[in-house]
Formats: structure tokens, C-alpha cells, sequence
């Protein structure tokens, strides 16, 4: 079986219905690493109801889209990477909400039968009892199994550049042991993630994180750091995926402030390994 590149091109489904509540809230929130409470109770809306105005993360919205990567386009799937993901948020996902979503392949680029296609996503969300647009989401998907098909050539999306000084801010968030396990009860249920022998025949020790949840880890860290928490300032999160990150891995997130643009890049010190890079988060003036 082969991708079928006519029939995917261009192809898309529009609303579809998805709701999500104040517990699939507290559920990302937690496996973002959020509940360390006792230190930070400026994080304590993010994973508990009670405080008043319940608080939910940006980056959310990556897990809003049903099946945004379907296992049966054709590809070989135990082959495909997920390369980057972009993000823009209009209004601040509520605590909870029906959906209807609109979803396609925007664009198929050949790189060659040794590299693999590039698979290009979009999805947008918006709130079905008034239509208003919550947000848009994109990601790069490479099939490293199915390049030579003889279609057009093209590249990803221009990559953010980070400065070269100094980073302004760090900030140190650790991983648990189980968090892919708990990660994957967002959607994402790939057995690289949770099966050792489905790991190691991917070429890992054994199973990873999901990218989505290292993209969330940094915004759970320019939130901490930047944000202090406020939710409602993170307009853009934008990044790429470079290196998995291990269950019990320290993601150190590093942040460059101009303006309203922060960039930043996650590394795993311990392996010296630059996990995530050429982050770029927009903050609302």
C-alpha cells in the first residue's frame, strides 16, 4: 500500500464534532507535568476546578483535533516523524466546549525515495454554538517510507530563528517515569510510547515521549516563567522536533524575550540533546 496522492492532496473534512471537558483540561495540564501546587499556586487553576476560573493550556488545541494524523493514508506508519508543529490561538480555549473542526492535507511534497515525503496538516477549531474561531493548528509530518513517487518537490515551512546571545530564561521541568503512559490518554496512542518492543524496533532503548507533549512542556515553561500562568497572553507556539525525549528526562527550556516574541529551544542536558528547536511564542501587547 502507497500514499495515494491524488486522493489526499487537497483533501478535507469539515465539521466534525468534538467535545472536550474540564477533566480532558486537568488531564493535559497533568501530563505537562502541572500539579507541583505546593511551590507554585499560581498553577493550581490548571489542574483543580475549585479556584475560581479554570485555566487551560495553549497548546491544548493540539490534541483538539480528531485522528489529525490517520494511520490509514497509505504510508508506512511505523516510518513517519512528526517534524513541527505551528499553532495560533484567537481566544483562549474555555475550560470546556463542542467543537466543530475542519481538517485537511494542505500539501504532499517528494523529497526522494531515500528521504520521504513531507506531509503537510491543517485543522481549525471553532465553537459550534456560535462559530467563532478558537484557533488553527498545523503540523509537518515526514513518511521517510514513501519519497520517490514522482511529485512535487518543496520543503517545510520557514524555520524561526533563534539569537545567538545568551538566553534570557531557563526554566528546568522534570519528566516522570510514566508520563508517556499518562500522555497518551490525550489521543495519541501510538504503541512507540507505551510498547518496549514497539521501541526498540523503531530503533529506541525504549518508548518515548510524544513530540506534542515536549511542544507542551515548553509552553508549560514560558507560561511559568514569562506568563506567571496567565493563559490568556500566548497568541503563537510554534516549533520543531529534533531529538525524543525519555520518560524521566529534565527538559530545560531556554527563552529569548524581544517584545512580544519569545523563542526558545528545549535540550536534555544529561545527553546533551536539543530536543525541541526554533520555538517561536507570540504573547499578546
Amino acid at each position: 500500500m502507497t500514499l495515494d496522492i491524488k486522493k489526499l492532496t487537497g483533501s478535507e473534512t469539515l465539521d466534525i464534532e468534538h467535545q472536550y471537558t474540564v477533566d480532558d483540561c486537568i488531564l493535559y495540564a497533568l501530563s505537562l507535568g502541572f500539579g507541583d501546587t505546593a511551590s507554585d499556586r499560581k498553577a493550581l487553576p490548571y489542574v483543580y476546578e475549585g479556584e475560581g476560573l479554570m485555566q487551560t493550556v495553549p497548546t491544548m488545541a493540539s490534541v483538539l483535533v480528531p485522528d489529525m494524523f490517520p494511520p490509514d493514508l497509505g504510508w508506512d506508519y511505523g516510518q513517519v516523524l512528526h517534524v513541527d508543529q505551528r499553532l495560533q490561538i484567537f481566544r483562549p480555549l474555555p475550560a470546556a466546549a463542542e467543537l466543530l473542526i475542519d481538517k485537511r492535507i494542505s500539501d504532499i511534497f517528494d523529497l526522494g525515495e531515500k528521504l520521504g515525503a513531507l506531509v503537510m496538516f491543517e485543522a481549525e477549531g471553532r465553537r459550534k454554538k456560535d462559530g467563532s474561531v478558537l484557533f488553527q493548528v498545523g503540523s509537518t509530518i515526514m513518511a521517510r517510507g514513501d519519497g520517490g513517487f514522482g511529485g512535487q518537490k518543496g520543503s517545510m515551512p520557514k524555520a524561526h530563528r533563534i539569537p545567538k546571545r545568551e538566553p534570557d530564561l531557563v526554566c528546568d521541568i522534570e519528566t516522570g517515569g510514566s508520563q508517556a503512559l499518562l500522555y497518551r490518554l490525550n489521543g495519541d496512542r501510538n504503541p512507540l510510547h507505551a510498547d518496549p518492543a514497539v521501541a526498540r524496533k523503531a530503533g529506541f532503548d525504549r518508548p518515548i515521549l510524544h513530540g506534542l507533549c515536549s511542544y507542551g512542556i515548553a509552553c508549560h515553561a514560558i507560561l511559568k516563567t514569562i506568563c506567571e500562568y496567565d493563559h490568556t497572553l500566548i497568541a503563537e507556539f510554534d516549533a520543531r522536533f529534533s531529538q525524543p525525549v525519555l520518560p524521566g528526562d529534565t527538559v530545560t527550556t531556554e527563552m529569548w524575550q524581544d517584545g512580544n516574541t519569545v523563542s526558545f529551544q528545549c535540550s536534555v542536558k544529561d545527553r546533551d540533546a536539543v530536543v525541541v528547536k526554533n520555538g517561536k511564542c507570540v504573547l499578546r501587547t
